[in-house]
């Protein structure tokens, strides 16, 4: 039985977790040939004041990038990011946390 944790900052809409639960489970069935009701999809979504890089947290980071000159504020939110499409294919190695909250 495949089992698939991700880890994410939370704060994305329902819909785009549901694309990625959907996106994972396809592409461990195609990679593997896993029985597709094998598929098992954990989701674990962390707040943004409780994960840190280097001693930040990614909710200090976002605040310092929103008051930079020159930078929109909210350029840092994820409201402002796409869909799971936009993000790339879910079998593309992963980011570190800190290069993609």
């Amino acid at each position: 039985m495949p089992f698939v944790e991700v880890t994410l900052v939370e704060g994305r809409p329902p819909d785009l977790l549901r694309d990625l639960i959907h996106r994972l489970h396809a592409a461990v069935v195609a990679s593997i040939g896993a029985d597709p009701a094998s598929v098992r999809i954990v989701l674990r979504e962390v707040a943004a004041t409780h994960w840190a890089a280097a001693d930040q947290t990614i909710a200090e980071r976002r605040a310092a990038s929103e008051h930079q000159p020159g930078q929109a504020a909210g350029a840092g939110s994820t409201a402002q990011r796409g869909s799971a499409a936009d993000a790339g294919s879910p079998a593309q190695p992963s980011r570190a946390p800190e290069d993609n909250d």
